[in-house]
């Protein structure tokens, strides 16, 4: 298989119509294998399906009437297509697609595909009045209604090898801008997703992203949104990598920072995966009757399963006494499978006649340690 043909010309050659063809093709050509191969197909600009309310003149029914925004796709191809202007969709087109079906409150999708067409007053007769081929091509669009489930048809396309030209219609691609909601003859709303398919945005296929003003910014939207989050590379002194959400003026608070000697800060809480070996801590004092809680990030299923083992040492309080003649001393001082605390303490008076015992609960200060048992292939909890 013979490469790409690039057109070379010298000088007293005869220019065929071919030659000339042959010129543009081999830009298009380069301009497709470059968009299919070096970026994710997708709208690359507007094509939102957008709506107006309208009302019907003779039953009152409040509908929409729904369009397409201007913009600009690329599909699988690598071929351009672009919509110049808004589109207003025609409702005898759908009523020719999904005109027989039962009424649904399922929405239905609506697709994006490339067309080329003969532009009006093309051919053009030649100076001997011959008429001629055709001099222009337009490279139109088709906006085509699906059936219900026909989203799924877009991640069933199959890109053509990688050294082909851009296809041309018949051949086609189909792109997903939407769906509508069809009700007693009108379009009713339309939707961005429906039955997990979305729309897809064009991408980039890269290993290396470098930033010429030495900081480079990841973020959800095209222009920064207050409270929307945001991914921030910088090469200034001293570089760092902050994870934050947008605040007024584009200014970035950030909730986690990287430091260049690898020191981590964080705004909130910290939890994740325990690794084998690790252990986590809770303290505090506790009283008879009470349950001991679980160290933050463990959970009652990890130490029930056996994946967290679970270690407490309780210290008896020395209790508020009436006198300093007043003996203490702990009866109990336990914790059952509950990790329900049992705490008795024995109060003695000598100075008191006849001389009584009594017991009462007490309190206790507790340790609860919770590691990380090391199973035969286990990597953690």
């Amino acid at each position: 298989m013979t490469g790409p043909l690039r057109p070379a010309f010298h000088e007293g050659q005869i220019l065929a119509a071919a030659d000339l063809s042959a010129t543009v093709e081999h830009a298009r050509g380069a301009a497709a294998r470059h968009a299919r191969h070096l970026h994710d197909w997708g709208i690359a600009e507007g094509l939102e399906l957008v709506t107006r309310p309208r009302t019907d003149p003779l039953t009152n029914d409040r509908y929409v009437e729904v369009g397409v925004a201007a913009g600009i796709a690329v599909d699988g191809t690598g071929r351009e297509v672009v919509v110049g202007e808004p589109v207003v969709l025609r409702e005898s087109d759908f009523e020719e697609v999904n005109g027989a079906d039962r009424p649904t409150d399922e929405p239905y999708p609506v697709f994006l595909t490339a067309a080329d067409r003969e532009p009006p007053g093309d051919p053009r007769p030649d100076v001997c009045g011959v008429t001629a081929g055709r001099t222009r091509v337009e490279e139109s669009y088709q906006i085509l209604f699906g059936r219900l489930g026909d989203e799924r048809l877009v991640a069933e396309q199959q890109p053509p090898a990688v050294g082909a030209a851009p296809e041309a219609p018949p051949a086609r691609w189909l792109v997903l801008l939407g769906y509508v909601r069809w009700t007693r003859g009108h379009f009713t709303g339309v939707e961005t997703k429906a039955r997990g398919v979305a729309p897809r945005g064009a991408g980039v296929r890269a290993d290396t992203v470098a930033a010429r003003s030495g900081s480079l910014a990841l973020r959800t939207g095209r222009e920064p949104q207050e409270g929307k989050p945001v991914l921030v590379l910088s090469g200034e002194d001293p570089p760092s990598l902050v994870f934050g959400l947008y605040g007024g003026g584009g200014a970035v608070a950030p909730l986690m920072t990287v430091a260049a000697n690898g020191n981590l800060s964080i705004e909130g809480s910290f939890s994740g995966r325990m690794s084998v070996g690790s252990t986590l801590v809770a303290s505090g004092a506790a009283t008879d009757g009470m349950l001991l809680p679980l160290p933050s990030g463990v959970t009652p299923e990890q130490v029930a399963d056996g994946r967290v083992v679970v270690h407490v040492r309780l210290t008896p309080r020395v209790p508020a006494l009436s006198s300093d003649r007043v003996l203490f001393s702990p009866v109990e001082a336990a914790v059952d499978t509950d990790r329900r605390v049992r705490c008795r303490i024995r109060l003695y008076d000598p100075g008191v006649v006849p001389a009584v015992v009594t017991e009462r609960p007490g309190a206790v200060d507790f340790l609860v340690l919770a590691t990380v048992a090391a199973t035969p292939g286990g990597d953690g909890a």
